[in-house]
């Protein structure tokens, strides 16, 4: 049966997700995490919040890693996921996943830091969107405290240019064939992902969904902009697959580090 919804991440969709990101290294992008919790936290870090956490890719290494972890997210098709991994780790370890809107969250808490991963903050399309979801980061960190977060960086979109992309994917008798295309929206500065998931049994169709992501993307000085009205300062844009250098039109996404102000 065919799941067609604009709502992203329905159940064939979030079924599929880990399968289709398999070969992404979590572990490694929480190694480059920690790294720059040491290089540019102004305080210690042991408590987190992580923001579109999904199916827990980060946020459960990260809290095996000995950090407090509360990860929110709007699908609780992902979190059902997320939270039957982390049934495999001690009670201690485990992070509180939450249903939740990062535009409106309030988790009556602060953290040392905060993360918005995989272009989390790229579904907010509107700029009141952007700015409240920035907002409510702020409200959970101290002053000091480090946000970190990664976009499509505009003039690599617009160098580069979205193209369709076919992936296969195999797993035990099952196969997995995801289609995807994009189309630009340079006014708006958006680019509408369609997803096409298909899941095989042998040669029958035991699933299948179609969805639309329409994703931001942003440019530096917007970026900066935003942060500055929320309460932050932009430290620095790097580039997401080499954090030491700063990004270019190779590096269709970007890391951003920014530091909390104190609020009036």
């Amino acid at each position: 049966m065919t799941e067609v919804t604009t709502q992203v991440f329905g159940s064939v969709y979030s079924d599929s997700y880990d399968t289709f990101y398999g070969e992404k290294d979590y572990q490694a992008e929480c190694d480059q995490l920690e790294a720059l919790f040491r290089q540019y936290a102004a305080l210690p870090v042991h408590s987190l919040v992580d923001l579109g956490c999904g199916t827990g890719n980060h946020a459960l290494p990260l809290s095996e890693r000995g950090y407090h972890v509360i990860g929110i997210d709007r699908s609780e098709a992902m979190l059902a996921h997320a939270r039957d991994k982390a049934q495999r780790l001690p009670v201690a370890q485990r992070p509180d996943f939450q249903l939740g809107d990062v535009r409106a969250f309030d988790l009556q808490q602060k953290f040392d830091a905060a993360l918005m991963m995989f272009a989390v903050l790229g579904y907010q399309i509107d700029n009141a969107d952007v700015l409240a979801t920035l907002c409510a980061v702020r409200q959970h960190l101290e002053p000091g405290g480090l946000f970190i977060f990664d976009v499509w960086y505009g003039p690599a979109v617009l160098h580069q240019r979205p193209s369709d992309r076919l992936k296969v994917l195999h797993s035990g008798d099952q196969t997995l064939l995801r289609a995807a295309g994009g189309a630009l929206d340079t006014y708006n500065h958006t680019c509408a992902v369609s997803y096409h998931v298909w899941q095989f049994s042998g040669d029958r169709v035991i699933g299948e969904s179609e969805e639309t992501h329409t994703m931001r993307y942003f440019f530096p000085q917007e970026l900066k902009l935003f942060l500055e009205v929320a309460g932050f300062d932009l430290v620095q844009l790097v580039s997401f697959n080499d954090p030491q250098v700063s990004p270019s039109e190779k590096d269709w996404n970007i890391l951003c580090i920014a530091n909390a102000t104190k609020l009036d």
